[in-house]
């Protein structure tokens, strides 16, 4: 797996505007609708489905990162989008209780659970190695090429 398989990078947002969790959600979902990777008509059930997903329990996972997701009937692959929040971040319940400023949105097809589960721990994986460093790379991105470039580095560097 690799970043590339799912990351929609025409949906990364280095600027995200959103100041709670469900305006994250629904200008990340925005952004897909945009890239052409979701239609518009299914936007407010695709925020709806990430919403119930988080009513379950915060995706916010601590360390200024969140990875909000679910599994919806409108895609037939499993797509994702970036978001960076510049400045003091947003508060989405995290565990730590600290602002968020590195989303990944995370959607899949409904019957595909096991290849939902694999992207979620191939993201949290690729963060957490190296002392987090690509996470704190990201979170100073300004720009969707340099996005692209620490993506497709870290990809490039996996073990295999």
């Amino acid at each position: 797996m690799a970043f590339a398989d799912f990351i929609q990078f025409d949906a990364v947002i280095t600027d995200l505007k959103a100041q709670t969790k469900n305006e994250v959600i629904a200008e990340m979902v925005e952004a897909l609708v945009k890239s052409g990777d979701l239609k518009q008509e299914d936007a407010a059930t695709v925020v709806e489905a990430v919403l119930n997903r988080e009513a379950l329990g915060t995706t916010g996972l601590g360390h200024g990162l969140a990875m909000p997701h679910s599994k919806v009937d409108c895609v037939d692959k499993v797509v994702g989008a970036v978001a960076i929040s510049q400045g003091n971040g947003v508060d989405f319940d995290s565990l730590d209780a600290e602002n968020v400023n590195l989303f990944f949105l995370v959607l899949s097809p409904e019957n595909s659970p096991n290849e939902h589960l694999a992207t979620l721990s191939y993201i949290s994986s690729r963060l957490k190695e190296d002392e987090r460093a690509l996470e704190q790379y990201l979170k100073q991105c300004k720009t969707l090429e340099e996005v692209r470039t620490l993506l497709n580095e870290d990809d490039l560097r996996k073990p295999l």
